[in-house]
């Protein structure tokens, strides 16, 4: 397990700033070769005129060369251009899908094909489960 050391503290509207360093300690570890495809907790875009989210940052920092899917639990205001809403499960509250690098459809397609029975698929609940943990 990788840890950042000081990471920021959350502030509205600028999640990456929190999140995206610790996503570059983890992908130091990994051979980005091999990554097809990486999926965040959190928005590509953060409303219709394509502010960026904590997704269209590691797009970025990745010189836009892996496509980027961002996997939210909560809608945004004024954010409903470049999201999919996507239902999993017998989940009547929707996931909200997002995607830099792929088209939104696959992004979605994707994500409903991830192994789980409930709204959240079971690796993106471990992983969640697991970060919460080492911020303890």
């Amino acid at each position: 397990m990788s840890y950042t050391e000081n990471p920021h503290k959350y502030e509205t509207g600028f999640f990456y700033k929190r999140e995206l360093p610790c996503i570059q300690e983890l992908l130091k570890l990994t051979d980005i070769n091999q990554i097809h495809t990486i999926v965040v907790d959190g928005y590509v875009y953060l409303n219709n005129e394509k502010k960026p989210g904590l997704g269209h940052y590691v797009y970025t920092n990745f010189s836009g060369e892996i496509p980027v899917i961002g996997v939210a639990k909560n809608a945004f205001h004024d954010n409903e251009a470049f999201v999919k809403k996507l239902y999993r499960g017998n989940s009547s509250k929707p996931l909200y899908i997002t995607s830099v690098g792929m088209e939104l459809a696959v992004a979605a397609e994707h994500i409903q094909s991830m192994y789980g029975e409930y709204r959240f698929p079971h690796l993106l609940k471990l992983l969640d489960k697991q970060t919460k943990e080492a911020r303890l």
